[in-house]
């Protein structure tokens, strides 16, 4: 017995003296090394921890225009989700499967349909130093230095099986299962939706935008406007418009002089009868509809374009808590 425990304090002191040497080793190579390289090294092990935490988990954005106002305001800082609809492999490639899949009423992220890219070195470099600087640098920008949209935020209105129409920027559904319209309003009420959306355009507005949009299809018919017609189109309209109603009102007004033509019939009725969204798609609009490009502009998009849900503002501090 007492030779075993001789053997046991060999072994043991061998092993801690073996220890305490590699302690000593690693010490005085610390002490040889480069400041600089140490510093270097430092960094990069941060910045590989924030690009897997961005990619992979919560990325950070910040939020460029009034789309979404009053839910996310310009400015806003946003922490939004990857994991729960499955992140990309790499930036911009190969996308996982998630957890579950965008629901409606959720505000989620998803790559822009009519962004252009400049190749993929520099989408690459781009989202690369978009999340190592937490959305604060964007080197992707325009001629007047303002950040492209690479990648939009809105709101689900619809998801797959459902309908979908828009008259003078109001929305109507009908969800699967249900035989009727209803306005959006309503289905908020009876689905338990808790958003606001915010509109900027009056009823004049539009009276403006359908003259204009009649003016602007007679004329091109080789047609005189009523001179009512023409008199109310020249009045001052908002700003922002709506390029939506008036491109309805001008091929519903060129069907009617062309009724013979079937790409007037064709976009005519796409406007009447509205959108119907497949399985694997979602419809998202921005919550201030006067002042939104979104699905009305591009159609609906596809599950595997959606790259997270947003989750939380982080700033400015008097605007932080969840995103609904």
């Amino acid at each position: 017995m007492a030779q075993w425990y001789a053997t046991v304090q060999r072994v043991t002191e061998r092993a801690l003296t073996a220890r305490k040497r590699r302690r000593i080793v690693r010490r005085e190579k610390q002490k040889k090394k480069n400041p600089v390289l140490d510093w270097v090294e430092a960094f990069l092990w941060a910045a590989v921890v924030v690009l897997i935490i961005n990619q992979y988990l919560f990325q950070a954005y910040q939020i460029p225009s009034g789309s979404m106002e009053n839910t996310l305001l310009i400015g806003d800082r946003i922490f939004v989700n990857k994991l729960v609809y499955g992140p990309e492999l790499l930036p911009g490639m190969v996308k996982l499967s998630g957890f579950a899949k965008p629901t409606r009423d959720t505000v989620i992220i998803f790559d822009n349909p009519l962004y252009l890219s400049k190749g993929p070195v520099f989408d690459l470099v781009q989202r690369i130093i978009y999340m190592l600087t937490l959305s604060i640098v964007d080197i992707d920008v325009n001629k007047n230095g303002q950040p492209r949209p690479h990648f939009l935020i809105k709101r689900a209105i619809g998801v797959g099986g459902d309908r979908i129409r828009i008259h003078e920027g109001s929305v109507s559904l009908k969800p699967r299962g249900i035989d009727t319209w209803m306005r959006e309003a309503d289905f908020k009420k009876l689905s338990g939706a808790n958003y606001h959306t915010r509109r900027l355009l009056s009823p004049k507005d539009y009276e403006v935008i359908h003259a204009q949009a009649l003016v602007d299809a007679d004329k091109s018919a080789g047609i005189t406007p009523s001179p009512v017609t023409a008199k109310l189109a020249t009045e001052p309209v908002s700003a922002y418009g709506d390029q939506y109603e008036w491109m309805g009102v001008r091929y519903e007004d060129l069907h009617a002089i062309y009724p013979e033509s079937r790409d007037y019939s064709n976009n005519w009725r796409q406007f009447e009868l509205g959108w119907y969204i497949p399985n694997g798609w979602v419809f998202p609009m921005g919550d201030n509809r006067d002042n939104s490009k979104d699905a009305r502009y591009f159609g609906p998009v596809q599950l595997r374009s959606v790259l997270g849900k947003a989750m939380f503002k982080y700033w400015p501090m008097a605007r932080i808590g969840a995103i609904r």
